[in-house]
């Protein structure tokens, strides 16, 4: 039982786990962030343009209130939420591109050196050629 408790411990104080627990956090803020963006600015535009609230839209089914004005809004807000993650992650991607482009282009320090008497190929800090055995 202690090796269980011992193991959970490690677990749940890895980066990971952390890591999870802050996206989590941070994911619902957001969420609220673009609830608030599709119901207090986008809906209302929409239902400027077409002259009518999609939250109020609703039908009647063998006596229960269906409300789809309410899931197309749902709908805009999983849009939304898709598309500004999607840029997110593209932006990232980029970011990242770019830091390995400028690691590939920056030359790497060189480790072998040609001999100057028989000209083959040794190691950066060779004091005697292997090859020909003249002193460096």
């Amino acid at each position: 039982m202690k090796k269980f408790i011992q193991e959970f411990k490690e677990f749940a104080v890895k980066g990971n786990v952390m890591d999870m627990a802050v996206g989590i956090i941070i994911g619902g803020a957001f969420t609220a962030i673009v609830t608030s963006l599709v119901n207090d600015i986008i809906s209302p535009l929409i239902g400027v343009l077409v002259k009518m609230d999609f939250n109020e839209l609703t039908a009647t089914i063998l006596g229960v209130e269906v409300k789809y004005g309410a899931f197309i809004m749902a709908v805009v807000n999983f849009l939304i939420v898709a598309l500004v993650l999607f840029s997110i992650i593209k932006a990232m991607n980029k970011a990242s591109e770019l830091v390995k482009k400028k690691e590939e282009e920056a030359p790497e320090a060189p480790t072998t050196k040609v001999c100057p008497y028989c000209k083959s190929e040794i190691a950066i800090d060779a004091t005697r050629c292997p090859h020909c055995t003249s002193e460096l």
